[in-house]
């Protein structure tokens, strides 16, 4: 007689012990959170409150994965969780906070512009999960949405306070929706900073940099993050270029 295997419901004593780790999950809530907060301000018309919102996800969802490996509480619940916080945060939240700002009143070219960068952060976040492949864990494939998210949400907080109706704010918004949402889904490379290592020794310059950074977030935040996002953004078409042509320059010999 065949062996009757127990079926896997709430009621099953297996499941049950297995439990969930409340620590990073907590991060993640937060950051869920955040992501609702932000479309909530931008229905009601607050929209520099929707963009800090966004930005503080971002935070927030750095910590939860370095929390969990920190205090080895990593799970597949956690790994799915994150996943969905930061499609709510990253991909439905930007895209809805730049089409009630400055896109509700175009029409069909501002639906169609914020699907996609949802669809991008959506099939980036697919991407990402269903990947088995051994890659180099230094660079993202396509930018990562979070960044993505920044660059949306970084655009709406240094303009909240202009018309939105101007035709630089519409056109702005429609080609940031849309270059983020590309390159989401592009495979171009972008460096993780996961090598980045705080205890190894650095240069002087390096730290007076930092210094200046500091200086520059505390003088007008918005401006310093929009501008930091979008050098990284750039920053991986720029990589994509120099390995081209460095693959395509003769090679010299004496």
């Amino acid at each position: 007689m065949a062996e009757i295997k127990p079926r896997k419901t709430l009621f099953n004593p297996e499941l049950r012990r297995r439990g969930i780790y409340v620590l990073p999950n907590l991060f993640t809530t937060a950051a869920l959170f955040c992501g609702f907060f932000a479309i909530v301000q931008a229905m009601k018309g607050s929209f520099e409150p929707a963009a800090v919102a966004i930005y503080v996800a971002m935070v927030l969802d750095g910590l939860d994965g370095r929390v969990a490996r920190l205090t080895r509480t990593q799970s597949a619940f956690g790994a799915e969780y994150d996943s969905l916080s930061d499609m709510v945060s990253f991909g439905v939240a930007p895209a809805l906070v730049a089409y009630s700002w400055a896109l509700k009143d175009v029409g069909r070219l501002g639906w169609i512009a914020a699907f996609i960068y949802c669809a991008g952060a959506a099939l980036r976040l697919a991407r990402f999960n269903s990947s088995d492949e051994v890659t180099d864990k230094r660079f993202f494939q396509g930018l990562p949405s979070p960044a993505a998210a920044a660059l949306v949400a970084g655009f709406v907080w240094i303009m909240a306070n202009t018309n939105p109706d101007s035709a630089g704010n519409r056109w702005g918004s429609c080609a940031m929706l849309v270059f983020a949402g590309i390159t989401m889904v592009s495979n171009i490379r972008y460096y993780s900073f996961k090598d980045f290592n705080l205890r190894r020794s650095v240069p002087f310059v390096f730290v007076v940099a930092i210094a200046l950074a500091i200086a520059l977030l505390s003088y007008e935040p918005s401006v310093a993050l929009f501008s930091l996002f979008v050098v990284y953004a750039l920053s991986g078409y720029a990589l994509a270029l120099s390995r081209r042509l460095t693959r395509r320059s003769p090679i010299r010999s004496d």
